[in-house]
């Protein structure tokens, strides 16, 4: 990270969604250009027809590859250079290959530190499955990639979500879920809090497998086993982790005002009351990583695609976080790089 100024690499998404809407809208402001110097991994004819139907004169500048990266400039790397049919709302093959392309191509230079952190616009998760990817989002391919136990993290102003289980179907939660599994992820959150979000002592509320905390075994026996195990050893291990919370309660009450982090363990769990609280601000943000990632709370819009509809906050907000998160690293490992 040269000269203090942060590269974004920005990953397209499927190119028939709102992802380049989105991207465009939120760099067409000239002040995100002082947050950071944005660099697309797409391609430059898509872009334009983008901004043709938005009306939008956004300045694309090409760029061979990430070390010809301009300041002050939205930086495009073509990662392809054939014509491209775009079917705007429409799920295709082509968008799916061009998905995992810009991908693959942002990831190989952040790990590579030609750029410093990621932003992810929405993929198509059906599309996008091939030889290459065969997992159910960003989430899962990103800790493949990275070699990394991961933990989504969805963030806005008022509560920061973990997703114990992330995209897994509900029949298959109770199974996946194990004391050490639940643990780890515990150990993740409690770092992210420190490191990302420079909380020095985070406190972390885990919730309810099942209704009411399984009323002591009599509505299933997992809360007492596994969950409750899993947050006493955190706890002994000097993490200030707290439950199991039934989840109704929880958040019908505003309990979760009181914690830093709030650990749900399957997906809807976390992701209603999330977006009940932030639809269109909240950002997902893969805590665990290596490298730092964030991307809008929201898919490829398909109903809305090409209708100037699409607010690029959540997308703005991504790009914040990133920024934001990298600080605090640095900061985080200036502080405790000498501590005893």
């Amino acid at each position: 990270m040269s000269n203090n100024k942060i590269k974004l690499a920005i990953t397209h998404g499927d190119i028939n969604g709102v992802g380049y809407e989105v991207i465009i809208k939120t760099f067409s402001d000239n002040r995100m250009m002082d947050v950071c110097t944005p660099i697309l991994y797409g391609s430059s004819k898509v872009a334009s027809y983008h901004k043709k139907l938005l009306k939008n004169e956004l300045n694309l500048t090409n760029i061979k590859d990430a070390s010809a990266i301009i300041d002050k400039k939205f930086n495009v790397i073509n990662i392809t250079n054939e014509e491209v049919k775009i079917d705007l709302g429409k799920s295709t093959e082509v968008a799916g290959q061009l998905s995992l392309k810009s991908l693959d191509c942002a990831c190989d230079d952040l790990m590579k530190n030609n750029v410093d952190v990621l932003v992810t616009a929405p993929i198509n998760k059906k599309n996008i499955q091939c030889k290459d990817f065969v997992f159910p989002g960003h989430t899962e391919y990103l800790s493949n990639k990275f070699d990394s136990d991961s933990l989504m993290m969805m963030v806005c102003d008022r509560i920061r979500i973990g997703i114990v289980t992330s995209h897994l179907a509900l029949r298959d939660v109770p199974i996946k879920i194990t004391k050490e599994m639940l643990l780890r992820k515990i150990e993740i959150m409690n770092t992210s809090l420190k490191q990302d979000f420079g909380i020095s002592m985070p406190k972390i509320a885990v919730l309810a497998l099942n209704p009411h905390a399984g009323d002591n075994g009599v509505i299933g026996d997992e809360d007492d086993k596994i969950v409750s195990p899993a947050i006493n050893e955190a706890y002994d291990n000097g993490i200030l982790a707290f439950g199991p919370y039934p989840s109704d309660g929880f958040f019908g009450n505003s309990e979760f005002n009181k914690f830093d982090g709030v650990l749900a363990l399957y997906h809807d769990q976390g992701l209603i009351p999330f977006k009940l609280m932030s639809f269109t601000e909240g950002v997902n943000y893969t805590a665990g990583l290596p490298y730092v990632r964030t991307s809008p709370a929201h898919g490829t819009g398909y109903d809305i695609a090409g209708k100037d509809k699409a607010s690029e906050q959540s997308f703005r907000n991504a790009v914040f976080l990133a920024c934001n998160i990298l600080r605090n690293r640095k900061e985080y490992e200036e502080l405790t790089k000498n501590a005893i």
